[in-house]
């Protein structure tokens, strides 16, 4: 949620914001309007209750003559107060209501544009391997996960419907050994690890930004009013709604490591084979809260750590500078890294870290104590409450297996496990082919 106060000063920023979103700036007027319609409901209401007060104070001092005339008076009062705390407290949801429409207001220097303007910032890792001068045709992911007996689509499908698989044997310590690493690189870093909720209620899936116009990949369960989340991230920002931390010592970070689900819903005929997108995949998954004025350093530090993963596993990978327009409700700056999918021909999407800046903070109430202060005369200032800065970024995700089949694979089926990875495999060096069930 946007600084109202702020916008109300400044609104040119938040317009561009939309520009660059490629969204309607006339929306930054709208919550201008109707903040200005929500205070002066406030303050019609606030006169008319003191003026109800003051007559009801004179009730007792007023003459027997005077009595009935000032209890009509009173009367008249109470029915024009009541009208206007409904008409104050209708124009404080509205203006609320258009406020939480607004996306973050993009950082300094995001690419303007949608889905397909973003800048590539560099490539790093391996070179992509040449297979035909390595002599054969690689497989896909799917194609090797039947024939190492690590992925089952076809009884996903029978068992959950399709975008469903099982991940078994070698595929499923595979994943766990990735979800292990990613773990045991958390703690190294000073993160707290976390088992989280997988199902939320609607204050805390708003809150983070989630129910807006992407709101159809959320699974509901309109039963028990809970919403199943695409990732831990959700659970992590409302671990402190409505708390003020204490971040003298530094951010407070999380490693979140849940199941996620995501409906997918449009994306019919998109990456349907295999385990590329998913209705439900496991997911470790940074997060920090932290000053507004260190959030872009820390936005630097998560992705240095997600590079830091993609090194262990081998992966040729590019790192870009998501467009304004592909962003999300909640980030104002988003770097995203994308390894190569070798049958693809192209970079698919493994990690992605969002810097949020106070956004979801103010949606879900959760501020730090600034620090007290000492004038020249010694006199001693309170520190004051503001929001604080909130970031995500992943660590490892099922479709890390994807990436890792393809890149390391051998002409003869089998795959190639990267050094950094063996003594979370048991110290195996390659996953053999064996034949599926």
């Amino acid at each position: 949620m946007i600084d109202v106060r702020a916008l109300r000063e400044n609104p040119e920023p938040a317009r561009a914001s939309q520009r660059a979103r490629g969204a309607n700036p006339g929306l930054v007027d709208e919550i201008i309007a109707a903040d200005a319609a929500r205070r002066e409901a406030l303050q019609a209401f606030e006169t008319l209750r003191a003026a109800q007060k003051e007559v009801s104070k004179s009730v007792g001092r007023a003459s027997k003559e005077e009595r009935p005339a000032i209890l009509a008076q009173a009367k008249e009062l109470a029915e024009q107060v009541k009208a206007a705390e409904a008409a104050a407290n209708a124009a404080d949801a509205e203006a609320d209501r258009l406020a939480r429409l607004l996306p973050n207001l993009v950082a300094d220097g995001v690419p303007v544009g949608g889905e397909d303007d973003f800048v590539v910032l560099r490539h790093e890792g391996p070179a992509p391997r040449d297979f035909a001068a390595e002599g054969f045709e690689p497989q896909d992911h799917l194609a090797l996960g039947e024939g190492l007996d690590a992925i089952d689509t076809k009884r996903g499908a029978k068992v959950s419907g399709a975008r469903f698989y099982y991940l078994k044997g070698i595929g499923a310590r595979l994943e766990l050994a990735l979800m292990t690493m990613a773990m045991d690189q958390a703690l190294a870093n000073g993160f707290v690890p976390m088992m989280t909720p997988t199902l939320v209620t609607p204050q805390v899936m708003g809150g983070t930004g989630f129910l807006n116009e992407h709101s159809d990949e959320i699974y509901y369960l309109p039963a028990d009013d809970l919403y199943l989340t695409g990732t831990s991230e959700v659970a992590l920002a409302g671990y402190h709604a409505d708390e003020i931390l204490d971040l003298s010592g530094g951010p407070k970070r999380y490693m979140g490591w849940s199941t996620c689900y995501r409906r997918e819903a449009g994306s019919a005929g998109k990456d349907t084979r295999g385990i590329i997108r998913v209705h439900q995949f496991n997911k470790a998954e940074m997060f920090s809260y932290c000053r507004p004025e260190d959030a872009a350093e820390e936005h630097q530090r998560f992705l240095a750590w997600e590079e830091e993963m993609l090194a262990k596993v081998e992966l040729p990978y590019r790192v870009i500078d998501t467009a304004a327009g592909d962003l999300g409700t909640s980030a104002a700056r988003k770097f995203d890294c994308e390894a190569w999918v070798p049958t693809q021909g192209t970079y698919r999407e493994l990690t992605s870290t969002s810097n949020c800046t106070t956004y979801q903070a103010r949606r879900l109430n959760i501020r730090e104590r600034t620090p007290d202060t000492v004038d020249e005369a010694g006199n001693v200032r309170k520190g004051r409450t503001r929001s604080v800065a909130t970031l995500n970024g992943t660590l490892a995700t099922t479709r890390w297996v994807v990436a890792i089949l393809e890149t390391h694979q051998q002409a003869d089926g089998s795959v190639r496990i990267p050094e950094a990875l063996r003594p979370y495999m048991g110290g195996a060096e390659v996953i053999p082919a064996v034949a599926a069930e």
